[in-house]
């Protein structure tokens, strides 16, 4: 085709072509002005002619009878619209104020299966051997038993002289009889009529002044500031004052001793538990895991699930539970500082700490206790439902429990959140308690102040209201239920021969070493396989984002059989 053929051909098509695009854009145009001016007039140019649009238009049947209708109508179908559509929006109001407020709902549900054993464990009433902390004991022994003359026996001639007693421990801290006879003028008595009494509170007692237990309130003082700032803690019976002053001091007296020590003075495993049998399986002492709990000493649990398997239980019924005999040795207990005779359990979840002082019971001795187990099991939404946590990593408390490799649970945070304000106000810790790294355990000669401290802090209301609020539950949790019955155990007919076999068993000794004060039997089991689930759920399920958002539809087309 010859060249200027083929230039006009072009110059054809591109002259088709702008026209073709120039009549789109105008058309294009065309549309956009007659949307925009429709946007901007809508369907009148008033109010009021919006209004009788939107009447006419709408698919509610009010405001149609308000435009339509006669005056008397119009006047009802408007007091009806308006009615309605408060009510509309009060039900929205509630809607999403329910929705905000992130309300749950509680299900309970019953399952049946075949469940994990709990762990159990296992402490004694007192946490060390007589036998074994009677050297460390001895100073406050004496003073201990001067005091008790002193209560029984008020007279100054009848109690013993306090000039061959080591008073060191008694001038930090002594208890006294607060004379309260003449309220304007009450006296503080020393009860061991020490010269140390700077809390009387008219100065100073008046002398050959006495008072007994009955006739006064006995005390704590608590001194702080070399003895210039003083507090006394008051106690309506003798018998818990000195239970109190005893452990506070055996607190400051154990606290100095190495963990090790501590250990080999406790009640071993051995020795304490006798017979050990689960379900038709024999076990024994070494099934036992050992920890050290300072209120009670050496514990042991069972089943514990932290470097084995939980072991499942066969079936319901005592029969296939654990069944244990105990030995706590009462004839070797700390006369003042264990005053309950008996086995402290308590079943817990695998790989949770026990808090048992807390949270246990006591099985007495002489008797059999059995003890059956039900289970609930607790699940919580968590935030924004529920203030819980899943394993306390969002909770400001360390968790000084996490040396135990333990789960999270609100008692360590508890534990833990006090020893912290401790360490804070008191420069110390406190024995019962783990210890952060590289800070010490309060004793009376290293920290003079800690007791005064430790009550204060004690008797917080604002420090135990601060804890809680920073401590939450856990999300995921397991109850057991127990059900406790008792007999006497052995009876009367058998227990020459069970002590016999038990004597031999233990110390391989002809005579009868076991005593029937100190024997405990126990059977722990479950119930049933029922157990509960308490499960939380949204009491809003709806979303708002998705009521408030519009919504993508996706509209396919079905093909047709032709």
């Amino acid at each position: 085709m010859p060249t200027a053929a083929r230039n006009l051909r072009f110059a054809h098509h591109r002259a088709i072509s702008g026209w073709y695009t120039a009549g789109a854009t105008m058309h294009v145009k065309k549309y956009l002005l007659k949307g925009l001016h429709r946007l901007q007039k809508g369907p009148g140019y008033s109010y009021k002619e919006l209004l009788v649009w939107y009447c006419n238009n709408t698919n509610t049947h009010g405001p149609k009878r308000i435009i339509c209708e006669g005056p008397k109508k119009k006047a009802l179908w408007l007091l009806l619209t308006l009615l309605f559509a408060c009510l509309v929006c009060w039900q929205w109001g509630v809607f999403i104020r329910t929705y905000l407020g992130w309300e749950v709902s509680v299900a309970l549900s019953l399952g049946f299966k075949t469940m994990d054993f709990p762990a159990v464990t296992l402490c004694n009433a007192s946490p060390f051997q007589y036998s074994k902390v009677k050297h460390l004991l001895k100073d406050l022994d004496e003073l201990m038993e001067a005091v008790l003359e002193r209560i029984v026996a008020p007279e100054p001639g009848r109690a013993n002289a306090s000039s061959t007693l080591n008073l060191t421990i008694w001038n930090h801290t002594p208890l006294v009889l607060i004379d309260e006879r003449d309220l304007r003028h009450p006296v503080v008595l020393d009860l061991l009529g020490s010269n140390n009494t700077n809390g009387s509170a008219s100065g100073s007692p008046a002398p050959g002044r006495t008072c007994s237990a009955q006739e006064c309130k006995v005390a704590m003082r608590l001194c702080s500031l070399n003895g210039t700032a003083c507090a006394f803690w008051n106690f309506t019976s003798a018998t818990q004052a000195v239970t109190e002053w005893y452990v506070l001091q055996a607190t400051n007296i154990f606290s100095q001793v190495p963990r090790q020590e501590l250990v080999a003075m406790g009640y071993s495993a051995q020795r304490m538990i006798l017979a050990c049998l689960f379900g038709t399986e024999p076990c024994s002492h070494r099934n036992f895991t050992a920890i050290f709990y300072p209120y009670y000493g050496n514990c042991y649990i069972f089943n514990w699930g932290m470097t084995e398997k939980a072991l499942p239980s066969a079936n319901p019924g005592s029969e296939f539970g654990l069944k244990l005999v105990l030995d706590i040795g009462q004839e070797d207990y700390v006369p003042f500082l264990a005053s309950t005779a008996g086995a402290r359990l308590l079943l817990h979840e695998q790989r949770t700490y026990p808090f048992i002082r807390e949270e246990g019971i006591y099985a007495m001795t002489g008797t059999e206790t059995s003890i059956g187990v039900l289970v609930d099991k607790l699940q919580r939404m968590g935030e924004p439902y529920s203030p819980c946590t899943v394993n306390g990593s969002d909770v400001a408390v360390q968790n000084l429990y996490s040396d135990y490799n333990t789960t999270y649970s609100i008692q360590a945070c508890l534990h833990s959140c006090f020893q912290d304000h401790m360490i804070h106000n008191c420069s110390c810790g406190h024995y019962l308690y783990p210890l952060p790294l590289g800070e010490r355990y309060c004793n009376n000669q290293d920290f003079p102040d800690w007791a005064h401290c430790y009550l204060d802090l004690r008797m917080s209301v604002a420090l135990r209201e601060t804890c809680i609020s920073m401590c939450k539950e856990s999300c995921n949790d397991t109850q057991y239920k127990m059900t406790i019955s008792m007999a006497d155990w052995p009876s009367e007919a058998s227990e020459d021969w069970i002590l016999h076999v038990l004597s031999q068993e233990r110390d391989q000794s002809p005579n009868i070493t076991v005593s029937r004060n100190g024997i405990v039997k126990l059977n722990i089991y479950f119930q049933e396989f029922n157990y509960r689930t308490i499960e939380e759920s949204a009491a809003n399920n709806v979303s708002l984002g998705r009521l408030l958002t519009p919504q993508r539809v996706e509209i396919r087309k079905v093909p047709t059989a032709s």
